[in-house]
């Protein structure tokens, strides 16, 4: 989901309509293929290459097959209000909807989102990375929808950055601001809560997103 707006880009440069159709008919597969009725999203689904439909379903970085890796929600949340943006399909804004409820719904009281939301209580494993990213589409979803709407998604992706903010290291000794990232659940015990980069980057997009002057890159 996060690949594709490579292909919106495409059209938009070339006028060829087929980048964009290959790009929805991705987005419509995840749709119907991926996200689950509660909003919670499969990380794997092996689909059926000659007859269509899934043959089954895999836990992948996850706690496992039918759990909830958080970075997972989080790229699914973020990912359809980017084909959202580019297509206007109302369907991709609302399945973004549906994921960032469960998403929401399942936010610690303290604000620390762990790694997956089905984890058992120990090892109490988290992954910043997920909270700087449903930060960024909690804010692009304010941004598409109402008055009476707005307030909801955008206090919650203050609380995660507001979280993070507190949990980052601002410091001049560390290369990296995001500590406590989290590759995949099953992963020795020393190899969880590091630096990924790519979490320094979304929650610094997240924070110029907040003050207007976001560079869209996707």
């Amino acid at each position: 989901m996060f690949n594709i707006p490579l292909l919106y880009w495409a059209t938009e440069e070339t006028g060829d309509p087929r980048f964009k159709q290959i790009a929805m008919r991705h987005a419509d597969t995840v749709m119907s293929t991926f996200v689950r009725p509660d909003g919670s999203v499969h990380h794997i689904v092996e689909l059926d290459p000659f007859n269509g439909g899934v043959v089954r379903t895999y836990g992948g970085q996850g706690y496992a097959d039918g759990s909830s890796w958080t970075r997972g929600q989080t790229w699914a949340l973020y990912g359809f209000m980017m084909s959202y943006i580019h297509t206007g399909k109302e369907e991709y804004l609302q399945t973004a909807k549906r994921i960032a409820h469960y998403f929401m719904a399942n936010i610690p009281e303290d604000g620390v989102i762990p790694l997956d939301f089905r984890q058992p209580a120990e090892p109490k494993l988290e992954d910043d990375t997920a909270a700087a990213i449903a930060a960024c589409g909690l804010i692009e979803i304010a941004k598409a929808v109402g008055e009476l709407e707005r307030e909801l998604y955008l206090n919650a992706a203050l609380k995660l950055l507001r979280v993070l903010d507190e949990r980052s290291d601002w410091s001049d000794e560390n290369d990296c601001i995001i500590q406590r990232g989290s590759e995949a659940y099953h992963k020795p015990r020393n190899q969880h809560h590091h630096a990924i980069i790519y979490g320094d980057y979304y929650f610094m997009e997240a924070i110029f997103k907040l003050k207007g002057n976001d560079l869209y890159l996707w």
